[in-house]
């Protein structure tokens, strides 16, 4: 079962940056992080579960949500099977408990449809303060 961590949420002032990392374990035998698409989603309280940004499994190509263009980064490192989103820029918008999820069905692609997704981590949490 893969199992993913979130890490590097935290509080940060309005036009800060954060790095959130996605650190991934427990592959079946002979997989790696290069089986899985990445997608980053976001929740803030009383909102609906965003989709932020993915990856393909090769990390060839990224997608954004309109908000976040131009001021996130998504990422992965396959040999130490961690992804991550830099997030520069910040606004009090961007409040919200940050999930990484995998997915391994899509390869050329990525989507941030979140009902893609077989694997969630727990979340971290993100707050900007304005």
């Amino acid at each position: 079962q893969l199992h993913l961590v979130e890490s590097g949420g935290g509080l940060v002032q309005s036009g800060g940056s954060l790095r959130l990392s996605c650190g991934a374990s427990g592959f079946t035998s002979g997989f790696t992080l290069e089986n899985y698409a990445i997608g980053w989603f976001r929740q803030a309280p009383g909102k609906e579960r965003e989709g932020v940004s993915c990856i393909s499994r090769p990390g060839g190509v990224t997608k954004y949500t309109d908000s976040v263009k131009g001021r996130f980064y998504v990422s992965k490192d396959n040999a130490k099977n961690t992804a991550y989103l830099q997030m520069d820029s910040l606004t009090a918008e961007d409040t919200a408990v940050y999930y990484c999820a995998a997915e391994e069905d899509s390869f050329w692609t990525c989507s941030t449809n979140s009902s893609l997704y077989d694997y969630w981590g727990q979340g971290t949490q993100v707050t900007v303060s304005s």
